[in-house]
């Protein structure tokens, strides 16, 4: 059987002769019913606090649960957005290098092909000083057969006469032209 203070309280004895004093046992009673009430508070306090404290560890259980989840989703988040910038850096290292060839490539084609339009040109400039020097030659040799007279021309039949004076002018423009056309 629970004892509460209110059964202590309520509590009688039988009276004998020779026993204890009423008065003294009432007064015992009383005092023992007051701190069974006070011990019975603080245990429901305890209980209280108990249950208090069960509830906020369960709590905080829980919001360790859920950091611990949130650490993990954040460093699965960290390795995944890791993996994924180095992915998107390869990609640009390739298309840098794809855009790369492809510039080396028509670099050297331009390359090529303005060698090809240099030797082109030179061989022009070649042919082009070379008509000159037969124009200027036969220029010259005309020249020579106006000086010597017409009569020269007509009388020998087979064209102007050189002398050595005339080649040493053509000579000298051929070196004039020449070194006109070295750098």
């Amino acid at each position: 059987m629970k004892l509460t203070p209110l059964d202590i309280k309520k509590q009688e004895f039988k009276k004998v002769m020779r026993g204890y004093d009423t008065v003294e046992v009432d007064t015992f009673m009383d005092m023992m019913a007051n701190e069974f009430e006070d011990i019975l508070k603080q245990q429901k306090d305890v209980r209280d606090k108990v249950v208090e404290l069960e509830t906020q560890l369960k709590d905080y259980r829980q919001i360790e649960k859920t950091l611990q989840q949130t650490l993990l989703q954040a460093q699965e988040a960290t390795s995944k957005t890791y993996e994924s910038a180095r992915r998107e850096a390869e990609l640009i290292a390739r298309e840098a290098e794809m855009k790369a060839a492809k510039i080396l490539e028509q670099a050297n084609a331009d390359h090529t092909k303005l060698s090809h339009d240099v030797a082109q040109l030179r061989a022009k400039k070649e042919s082009l000083i070379g008509r000159m020097r037969v124009l200027l030659s036969s220029e010259l040799d005309l020249i020579k057969a106006l000086e010597m007279g017409g009569d020269v021309l007509e009388s020998s039949g087979s064209g102007p006469q050189r002398t050595g004076k005339d080649s040493i002018h053509l000579d000298e423009i051929l070196k004039t032209i020449d070194n006109d056309r070295t750098p």
